[in-house]
């Protein structure tokens, strides 16, 4: 949610730095951080997820992206050119293959500052203290977007279309989410709901629980988590509580970076006891849409729709089977 400051509440710490430092200052002009510039920002002002506020006098043009979902927000947009940087992993659409790569979970502080970034959005989970503070006393912003709920997702791009005078585009894009987020639920909110196990991993197996962002997507999907008891996010199920809950949908990841391989599903067939098992009820979803927080995750969320109700999706389920 966008958020305007009518005060400031803090400014950066001002370095005299020469060199590259000291051209990487000069060229954050038009990102205005400090109380002289309060007249100019009082409305170019923005909250992230983790609390900071960052002001800008212009949308920045030189952005560095930190996760997938961030980068296919900044896409779908319109804003390629603006992009610079991105992660191994921004592989979506494919014009994000050839942007300049910074690492993932542990991104190289050196190769953003050498792509000379005017804003860096970023997880909270691979911000790392020291490359926030490096990236604070070159006075480049960072603006934190980390989506806990499906809601989160349309609130980001809109405050991205805020900061990059967008707010066409963002309204087209949340208008065509909510509109299907609205049509997957209108047909399976009817039915009664039905046990699912998402298989993270066999052995050990985890889950996903309470707390995560596929957990909320099973519900919307006309699913019940067996693992709504558990206390964590990623929970370990042992085999004897998964038999005591009985699912009647197996469903495993399936992609590049997070998959259960063919041979470790079929080892599941061995619990012939499971309503699952039973009536043949194992699917994969594609681990990229339902994963990330970004505007493809309405694909994803189809996609468990239509393995957990696949009756109220026409004659196919749209998912693959192993």
């Amino acid at each position: 949610m966008i958020t305007v400051v009518l005060s400031v509440c803090f400014t950066l710490a001002a370095e005299s730095g020469q060199g590259e430092y000291g051209e990487m200052k000069r060229r954050q002009q038009g990102i205005l951080t400090g109380m002289p510039f309060m007249a100019h920002v009082s409305s170019r002002s923005f909250v992230d997820d983790a609390g900071h506020r960052i002001y800008l006098a212009k949308p920045p043009a030189r952005i560095v992206s930190l996760a997938p979902s961030i980068t296919e927000m900044l896409f779908s947009l319109g804003l390629e050119e603006q992009i610079v940087g991105v992660t191994e992993f921004c592989d979506y659409p494919a014009a994000a293959q050839s942007k300049a790569k910074v690492g993932y979970a542990n991104p190289s502080v050196e190769a953003i500052i050498a792509l000379r970034p005017e804003l860096v959005l970023a997880p909270r989970d691979f911000l790392r203290p020291d490359l926030q503070v490096k990236l604070e006393q070159l006075k480049i912003p960072v603006f934190v977007l980390d989506a806990h709920t499906l809601e989160d997702i349309p609130l980001h791009i809109h405050t991205l279309g805020q900061m990059f005078e967008k707010v066409s585009a963002a309204n087209a894009v949340t208008q065509l989410m909510r509109q299907r987020i609205t049509e997957i639920r209108r047909k399976v909110e009817p039915l009664p709901a039905k046990r699912v196990l998402y298989v993270l991993n066999s052995q050990p197996l985890i889950t996903v629980g309470p707390g995560s962002f596929i957990h909320q997507m099973i519900s919307v999907a006309g699913g019940t988590n067996i693992a709504t008891q558990a206390s964590e996010a990623y929970p370990r199920l042992s085999m004897e509580t998964v038999l005591k809950q009985d699912p009647e949908v197996l469903i495993f990841p399936s992609g590049e970076v997070e998959t259960v391989p063919r041979s470790e599903q079929q080892q599941w067939r061995r619990w012939d006891s499971l309503s699952a098992v039973k009536h043949q009820r194992f699917h994969e979803v594609s681990s990229s849409l339902l994963n990330r927080p970004g505007p493809r995750v309405v694909d994803g969320l189809e996609q468990l729709a239509r393995a957990i109700h696949p009756e109220v999706f026409g004659s196919s389920d749209g998912a693959r089977h192993p």
